[in-house]
């Protein structure tokens, strides 16, 4: 009863290209991914705290206020992290309101879901993050919540450029889909390994002289090797997807997402080779975030292609 109030409200709404849809995806891409990079300038400049309760800023208000004990920098840091919460929500509500209105397949209102409840869930988990006066581990849940939502949100993109009439096709081999799901499972390892080296690191979000935020008590030297050596895995599975593709002749868009995500994760590499012979400089660790959310979606997007939905053109047998 209540889904049918819903749809004949959406169905006062205009309709929808197919280009707009592909719009509101892609700008749902840009934020799930953006919002864990301007997480991470909040951390790196150590403005965790700036907002120092939650949902209200300070208590008693949803906005900054004069503190003498909050620099002013770090209220408008954490509070425009904040802020941005809500551009994540409204291309959550959009893409949920564009593909309910095309009724589009079920598989596509699905993963459309899935974005704004995964983002209360980002919300409840970034507020317990606050409350607790930002414990390494809940830092390190919410990185890894974002970057979730990054690969489940490239995966609806590519579903919603698909036709919802054509038939599921295999375009990567059986074997090539379990060696292209490995690899998820190697970036995930990759990035929660990350997560513990940047809770033993020296970027704790916040430097208030009265408290210490409790650090992960391991060596980060262990932590960044096994960080490291995690990569070198993914890597190669990567490089076995590459020349298994190329074996058996897969296509042109398949191949060059491959070749995306190898140049990213290369990339991705290299910034944390300078990171960690550079002392770990503030600026770096907000463009490894962004790194990582790319070097996820790329990865989804092999994944998605894996599997896709097309019109197959029927041999002409009237000739024969």
């Amino acid at each position: 009863m209540l889904y049918r109030g819903f749809l004949s409200l959406v169905d006062r709404l205009p309709l929808p290209s197919l280009t707009v849809q592909r719009v509101i995806a892609f700008a749902v891409i840009l934020t799930q991914g953006g919002i864990a990079v301007t997480g991470a300038v909040v951390r790196v400049t150590a403005s965790g705290l700036g907002c120092p309760t939650w949902p209200q800023c300070f208590p008693g208000s949803f906005v900054p206020v004069g503190h003498g004990e909050v620099a002013v920098v770090h209220q408008a840091v954490e509070f425009g992290n904040r802020l941005l919460t809500f551009v994540v929500v409204v291309a959550a509500a959009l893409i949920v309101l564009a593909v309910t209105r095309a009724r589009r397949r079920r598989e596509v209102l699905v993963y459309a879901w899935m974005m704004p409840l995964g983002t209360v869930v980002q919300a409840v988990i970034g507020g317990v993050t606050v409350l607790t006066g930002l414990l390494w581990w809940t830092v390190a849940v919410h990185l890894l919540a974002s970057m979730a939502m990054v690969w489940l949100a490239t995966v609806m993109y590519a579903k919603i450029c698909e036709p919802d009439d054509a038939p599921a096709i295999d375009v990567i081999p059986a074997p090539l889909r379990w060696l292209t799901a490995l690899s998820g499972v190697a970036l995930a390892g990759v990035l929660a390994a990350g997560t513990l080296v940047t809770g033993a690191g020296p970027h704790a979000g916040d430097k208030s002289l009265d408290r210490v935020v409790p650090r992960l008590e391991v060596e980060i030297v262990t932590l960044v090797h096994l960080h490291a050596q995690l990569l070198v895995g993914y890597l190669a599975l990567l490089v076995g997807l590459c020349f298994g593709l190329y074996a058996v002749g897969a296509t042109r868009a398949v191949k060059i997402r491959v070749q995306v995500l190898l140049a990213l994760v290369v990339a991705q590499a290299l910034v944390g080779l300078v990171q960690f012979f550079t002392d770990v400089p503030a600026a770096l660790v907000a463009v490894h975030v962004a790194g990582a959310g790319l070097c996820t979606a790329a990865t989804a997007a092999v994944w998605a292609a894996g599997r896709t939905r097309e019109y197959v053109t029927q041999p002409d047998t009237a000739s024969v």
